[in-house]
């Protein structure tokens, strides 16, 4: 039997395993310039507090409405505005959760994810919350991605040393870092890309056709 390459798959979520619409409805319909939103939202001021659990995920958007109070006309509007963008649900990548549930036949599999203390909730109500066998949350860690703090605890939790792991992300930055902690790892752009990553892990499960 073929020795496998790797003994934990580390898996991004947003932009790898799920993909959010745009929110141009949201602000068109809320009277509020294109961009808006994001700019908010993800503006580092705000975001890293969220994604690093200094606030929680309520906090963050309670601010981020605070922010668009004064475009918005009145705080009660601009809370409505991010309830409407809070309440948008991701498009999963079924082709994603067939590859990672091939792999976890072979390996652990983990979900790390820079995300806010909504995360978990929003795996388990798209039924996801039992893709991997766990999932790094890095509000819960106190790092994020690029910190190597984030990659040694991802290791840690997967039960796998650093060099055994396979890292997947979409963001060049957060794949250099894992690199540089002695990770393999893929800039994730498309399906493709997976597929062909997985393929040395996929071929030693039991069953596998060699060619």
């Amino acid at each position: 039997m073929t020795a496998r390459p790797y003994d934990a798959v580390l898996c991004d979520i947003d932009g790898v395993l799920r993909h959010w619409p745009t929110v141009s409805d949201i602000e068109s319909s809320h009277g509020l310039p294109a961009g808006t939103l994001a700019a908010a939202a993800f503006a580092p001021a705000r975001l890293h507090p969220a994604i690093t659990g200094e606030i929680t995920d309520e906090q963050w958007r309670s601010a981020v409405a605070a922010d668009l109070a004064e475009m918005c006309g009145s705080l009660d509007r601009a809370h409505a505005a991010v309830a409407d963008w809070s309440n948008l649900v991701p498009r999963v990548d079924h082709e994603v959760v067939s590859l990672l549930a091939q792999a976890r036949t072979v390996a652990t599999v983990a979900l790390v994810s820079n995300a806010t203390t909504r995360l978990e909730w929003d795996l388990a109500r798209q039924g996801l919350d039992d893709l991997a066998d766990t999932v790094v949350n890095t509000s819960r860690i106190g790092a994020m991605k690029p910190d190597p703090h984030v990659y040694v605890m991802a290791a840690a939790q997967a039960g796998a040393p650093v060099h055994r792991c396979l890292f997947i992300d979409d963001t060049a930055a957060n794949v250099t870092a894992a690199r540089e902690v002695g990770m393999t790892a893929l800039h994730y752009r498309q399906i493709e890309d997976l597929r062909s990553a997985l393929a040395p892990l996929l071929n030693t499960a039991p069953g596998a056709q060699h060619t």
